[in-house]
């Protein structure tokens, strides 16, 4: 959207981009937002990068009893389900709407100004519509850009492939739950760093949260194994259920 904004193809020009960094991006989605900001018109101010700390961090030292893992991420448990999700929340959008806050002057902690509209972008596409929701803050208004021209997935990548321009990565942290089959065989053959990063969470997460009564196994693939022995080449994609439905309300990409 910052690109086709900067092509005058969606307007007004946006005062500004706000991109939440849980700490856990593959180094891909770093550099691919190193060069978008080198992209940029000037009268773009700045993409600005926030963070409420690091959730691999959290992560590890929860599971060695140094702090508490308040922004869950949804592992997969032995006994079947999944633990409720919390990360979104913590690590984009709460992150995401402090910064508008400090932008639009908002003194935290007191009424959101009546006298003041943002309109904020999200990069929802048509195939993920059922994703649109309303801003959870009175003075911010969501508005949709790639749903109003009607772009799938698959038209925004030939938008890249049109203009020569390299196909941007997905934005979702290394480790995320809700990885499909596709996507950890991606990862695996073309980013093994962020592939051994995930196996290395996924063996840290295995015995629960230390000091934790009633503890249970957790996982990152819905398999509940190891992530490391799971085999890509025989699952099927077909069929499977799309985990990123009601994922995050198009905040990770953001």
């Amino acid at each position: 959207m910052a690109l086709m904004a900067a092509h005058g193809e969606i307007t007004p020009m946006p005062d500004c981009a706000i991109f939440a960094d849980t700490g856990a991006e593959p180094r891909a989605v770093y550099d691919h937002l190193n060069w978008l900001e080198k992209q940029l018109p000037y009268r773009v101010h700045r993409v600005h990068r926030v963070q409420a700390g690091n959730l691999r961090d959290e992560i590890l030292g929860a599971m060695v009893g140094i702090n508490r893992m308040d922004a869950r991420p949804p592992f997969f448990t032995a006994s079947g389900g999944m633990l409720n999700r919390q990360c979104t929340h913590d690590f984009k959008i709460a992150p995401i709407q402090k910064k508008v806050g400090e932008l639009i002057g908002h003194v935290p902690k007191s009424r959101w100004p009546l006298d003041v509209r943002v309109i904020q972008w999200i990069g929802i596409s048509m195939d993920e519509a059922h994703r649109m929701k309303p801003s959870r803050m009175s003075c911010v208004q969501n508005r949709w850009p790639l749903i109003e021209l009607a772009m799938n997935r698959t038209n925004c990548l030939s938008w890249f492939d049109a203009r020569g321009l390299k196909r941007p990565p997905k934005s979702a942290c290394t480790f995320c739950p809700y990885h499909n089959d596709a996507m950890w065989r991606d990862m695996k053959a073309n980013d093994p760093e962020s592939f051994a990063d995930a196996c290395r969470i996924d063996e840290a997460i295995r015995p629960g949260i230390a000091k934790q009564r009633n503890k249970e196994q957790w996982y990152l693939h819905r398999q509940r194994i190891p992530l490391a022995d799971v085999d890509m080449r025989t699952k099927q994609e077909a069929g499977q259920a799309d985990m990123f439905g009601n994922e995050c309300e198009g905040m990770c990409g953001v």
